[in-house]
């Protein structure tokens, strides 16, 4: 359990996002509950411990973290170093979080495609003799 009064996620909570993940992959994601440690002010050094659900579908990591009572916080990554936010810190509504979250993802998933897809289509064909 999380410390400074953090509740974990309730059941109904756990169940907001199962469904909105399920719903959007199509199939049964497996949910994994963590601890965390979050600096809930950008301008403080202290670390603060909160729950979070994690999973991961195509080779993308999801988290959200519970930041208090109706207060979430969520991002993706690919590796360590490659973490991904919504541009919004704080949401008072799990479902939106969730949505936002694999929406953004999946803009993100689209437009590196597109520019990978770009980059093919940018290097001169060296099969080719003129």
């Amino acid at each position: 359990m999380a410390d400074k009064g953090i509740p974990d996620f309730t059941d109904t909570e756990l169940w907001v996002i199962r469904n909105t993940v399920n719903e959007r992959c199509h199939n049964e994601i497996g949910l994994e509950l963590a601890d965390t440690e979050v600096r809930l002010d950008p301008e403080a050094p202290d670390l603060t411990s909160c729950p979070a659900v994690f999973w991961s579908e195509r080779d993308a990591n999801f988290v959200v973290f519970k930041q208090g009572e109706k207060a979430y916080r969520c991002l993706f990554y690919y590796r360590g170093y490659e973490q991904y936010g919504t541009g919004r810190d704080v949401y008072d509504d799990l479902g939106e979080c969730v949505v936002t979250l694999l929406q953004v993802q999946a803009d993100h998933e689209r437009a590196k495609d597109r520019a990978i897809g770009a980059e093919r289509n940018a290097k001169p064909d060296e099969d080719r003799f003129d």
